[in-house]
This record gives C-alpha cells, sequence and structure tokens, in this order.
C-alpha cells in the first residue's frame, strides 16, 4: 500500500495546487489546470513548506 500523505490543496485562479510526501520522493507539488492537465517538475523538497513555495512560484511564472 502506498503511504501518500497531502499537505495542502490550494485553488489558485481556476487551477489545484497539491504538495503531497511519497516515501523515498519526499515532498513534491502538482499542479491541475482548468482543463484537466498535471503538470509539475520532478524535483524533491524537504519540507512541505518548500514544495509550496515553490509550487507557488511556478504558478506565478506560468500566467
Amino acid at each position: 500500500m502506498s503511504q501518500i500523505k497531502v499537505d495542502t490543496v490550494e485553488s489558485i485562479n481556476g487551477s489545484v495546487l497539491i504538495v503531497f510526501y511519497t516515501p523515498g520522493k519526499c515532498w513534491q507539488f502538482r499542479v491541475i489546470s482548468r482543463t484537466g492537465g498535471v503538470f509539475g517538475e520532478q524535483k524533491l523538497y524537504y519540507s512541505a513548506e518548500a514544495a509550496l513555495r515553490t509550487g507557488l512560484e511556478w504558478l506565478r511564472d506560468e500566467r
């Protein structure tokens, strides 16, 4: 069974930002767009806060 932990789910300008933890892959983020596409980077973060901050910056830069 997978041990995924979801820390944050935020709706921002029609997109959804999700910050989650998986064993072996640390903290990550993904963005679900208004059209249903899933985007993000394969980078690892060592805290939920770092992944959230980067996800918010990523969303800001993608506009």
